[in-house]
């Protein structure tokens, strides 16, 4: 497939894709007589693994050094397999952290929607109108 459709199928930016290939995300493509990129079907897979690595959070450098043991083969499997899963537990650190968030988003809510009705009841009351939960 040539980037266009590569471009369309990943939702990626054909410029996007040619920096994936510049920094080493992408293997340098084969190219057709007439100089066109033409990427290999396996592609589209690879690139939304990588977005997907980049949506939790997982920074450029740590992507391509994950990239470059992928292109080194079979022989990194492990050393694969424990980056991502150390990775995934970082990434679970960081739900629990935003659980938390919530829950206190959630309190501090509540709270306005206790004075709210306090002050519908008693509109001239004194209650603290910004309560801290």
């Amino acid at each position: 497939m040539h980037i266009g459709e590569l471009a369309r199928l990943t939702g990626l930016s054909i410029d996007t894709l040619r920096w994936y290939e510049k920094i080493g995300l992408l293997a340098s493509p084969l190219r057709d007589a007439g100089g066109r990129r033409v990427y290999p079907p396996q592609t589209p897979a690879w690139i939304g693994f990588l977005v997907r690595l980049r949506a939790t959070g997982m920074s450029i450098a740590d992507v391509r050094a994950y990239a470059r043991l992928r292109d080194a083969g079979n022989a990194t499997t492990a050393e694969r397999r424990t980056r991502l899963e150390d990775h995934r537990a970082r990434v679970l650190a960081e739900i629990a952290t935003l659980e938390e968030a919530v829950a206190v988003l959630d309190r501090q809510i509540a709270a306005y929607r206790d004075v709210e009705t306090a002050l519908a009841r008693a509109p001239g009351s004194s209650e603290e109108a910004c309560p801290l939960a």
